[in-house]
């Protein structure tokens, strides 16, 4: 998981291996930087390490996650705990706790013939210290506390958890538990790439259920290092009911897909040296806007 360079020499050939093997390294991977942008989920093939405390309840853990190559597929596996320190300003409705989850990732992802919308039935992805991304919350205005129940996908007004004036107690890794205890990103997990830019185009950080791998924000534009823009923009205006007031990004609703007035498409991808990818992005939808694939079933909730 961390740079080929700065490992010993074994590691570059177990890696040229990892098609055909099972997880090659145990690595400490507590607070990394990552640097490799390999597009195949085999080349991060590992079986790693972390430890990380929740700030508010000085309580420490010790993270696990690996990711296991089968056949054309990888297996990422993890305790669902973060490889660094978390909660120092969240809210969380239930303490963070271990869990015992496994995603499998295609080595081989292919673009649908159509997207595939987001919805509360699938997680959206799994990153690299193996806590998973899921975008979207059950709350929406005027359904109870607004907070969970809104199934419905077809209903208006559904809250963005990193979004306006939105209260869903995240911390500083845009993250919290979910009423199981666990722990998972809404967006940039503040982590994992370096969040200025200074190292160049961002890694990869983990991969969607579709298969395609999620970089961090900074792109190479005709060799100036930017971060890349969204192809969201917010709708003008006040709203027509419901909550009303000015669209100011509480609501997923509040924007509107514009092709061509960001880097990215509309599940908030684009290709980069060959390779597709989502990119996570300082405004919504954050890290995807939906499935330019086909979501693995091992990403389907739990019930």
């Amino acid at each position: 998981m961390k740079n080929i360079a700065s490992l010993p020499p074994t590691f570059a050939t177990l890696v040229a291996a990892a098609l055909v093997s099972s997880p090659v390294l145990a690595d400490d991977i507590t607070n990394a930087t990552l640097t490799e942008r390999a597009a195949n989920c085999a080349d991060f093939a590992a079986q790693n390490t972390a430890t990380a405390t929740d700030v508010q309840r000085g309580k420490t853990f010790s993270a696990t996650v690996s990711v296991a190559v089968n056949g054309s597929s990888c297996d990422i596996s993890s305790n669902a705990i973060p490889n660094h320190d978390f909660n120092a300003t969240g809210r969380f409705a239930t303490k963070i706790s271990e869990q015992d989850q496994t995603f499998t990732i295609t080595a081989r992802p292919q673009i649908a013939q159509r997207p595939t919308a987001l919805s509360l039935q699938y997680d959206n992805a799994v990153f690299l210290n193996g806590v998973k991304l899921d975008q979207l919350a059950a709350g929406c205005y005027g359904v109870g506390d607004g907070k969970i129940g809104c199934n419905d996908m077809s209903a208006p007004y559904r809250y963005d958890p990193l979004g306006g004036a939105s209260d869903f107690g995240a911390d500083e890794h845009n993250a919290h538990t979910q009423p199981n205890g666990a722990y998972h990103y809404h967006g940039n997990p503040m982590a994992l790439f370096d969040q200025q830019g200074g190292t160049g185009a961002s890694p990869v950080i983990g991969f969607a259920a579709d298969g395609f791998p999620i970089f961090g924000s900074y792109i190479d534009a005709g060799g100036t290092v930017r971060k890349a823009t969204s192809s969201y923009q917010l709708k003008s205006g006040t709203r027509d009911g419901g909550p009303g007031g000015a669209y100011d990004g509480t609501f997923v609703d509040d924007w509107v897909f514009v092709a061509g007035s960001g880097d990215l498409d509309m599940c908030n991808g684009m290709v980069q040296d060959g390779i597709y990818g989502y990119v996570v992005t300082d405004t919504f939808p954050h890290v995807m806007g939906c499935f330019s694939g086909t979501p693995d079933p091992s990403f389907r909730k739990r019930r």
